[in-house]
């Protein structure tokens, strides 16, 4: 065998084996990064939430982590309390648009069920789910939909 049959022999190799390994590797990588930014994006939600959690700590007087609501909200507090479910409602749209899809992995689902627990706890207060239609103006319409839905399910079925 000459030196140019055996770099002959080497391409077809090099075709047949190692061009489809290399392609394998990229798409493996590709998709690694992709889970690794998917990753990145939900740390970054839950410290968002987090952060919105030490705005609703520091507005205690509220009471917006107890089960029962607010007897006799002043004016201010009414207007406080509309502010932070804004912030909520945001978030909500930024982690659905983010998150949600109608079909996820297993890993995707682990994600976004997190997000839906905290959806379905807001929506259970009375104060939030009456605020809804009005804080719901001009979000995507997918994510209204959505939290319409948990709203609803959340309240026994009245509609929101």
């Amino acid at each position: 065998m000459t030196w140019l049959e055996g770099f002959e022999l080497a391409s077809y190799i090099v075709t047949v084996i190692g061009l489809p390994f290399a392609v394998w590797v990229f798409i493996k990588q590709e998709r690694a990064e992709r889970e690794n930014e998917e990753e990145e994006a939900y740390l970054l939600l839950a410290t968002a939430y987090n952060d919105f959690l030490k705005v609703v700590l520091a507005n205690a007087d509220l009471q917006l982590r107890s089960s029962a609501a607010l007897a006799s909200a002043t004016a201010e507090q009414r207007e406080r309390m509309l502010v932070i479910f804004d912030m909520l409602v945001s978030m909500f749209e930024r982690a659905y648009l983010v998150a949600y899809k109608d079909e996820m992995t297993v890993q995707e689902r682990r994600r976004w069920n997190s997000w839906d627990d905290y959806m379905r706890e807001w929506c259970g207060r009375d104060e939030f789910h009456d605020a809804l239609p009005h804080l719901l103006r001009g979000e995507d319409p997918g994510f209204q939909a959505y939290i319409r839905r948990v709203a609803q399910e959340e309240r026994g079925g009245q509609a929101t």
